[in-house]
Parts: structure tokens; sequence; C-alpha cells
């Protein structure tokens, strides 16, 4: 099931949305999973510890999807 979430700005940082929905318990937990390869963003692996998502980014993550409006 993929729920949506809206960027409190113009875009969130994918480490940043990890931690706060509460994927990761921290952030260099989240750091660490997504330089392990471990997240997608758009059916892809994203390596970039701050890549930008914006309205219409697909994160998928330990089973969860998330959709960023």
């Amino acid at each position: 099931m993929e729920f949506p979430i809206q960027a409190p700005h113009e875009y969130i940082e994918l480490n940043k949305l990890l931690k706060v929905l509460g994927l990761t318990e921290t952030g260099g937990e989240a750091n660490q999973c997504i330089l392990d390869g471990m997240v997608l963003v758009n059916g892809e692996v994203e390596l970039q510890k701050r890549k930008k998502l914006r309205p219409g980014d697909r994160v998928e993550f330990d089973g969860e999807k998330v959709l960023i409006v």
C-alpha cells in the first residue's frame, strides 16, 4: 500500500523523509540504508542521502511505499 506525504517545502531530502516517517530510528541509520542500496526512488536504487524529493516522486523502503505530494 502506498501512502502520500506532503513535502514541507518545495522538497524534502530522502534521509530526512525516512527519519520523519519513522522508517528509520535515526538520521545515521537512514543514511546507511541509503548507502547500502536499500531505498528506491521512482523504481531505481538511490544512493544520494540528500536526494531532493519533489511532488510525484515515489519512495520504496522496507516494504513501505511513499508518494510525495
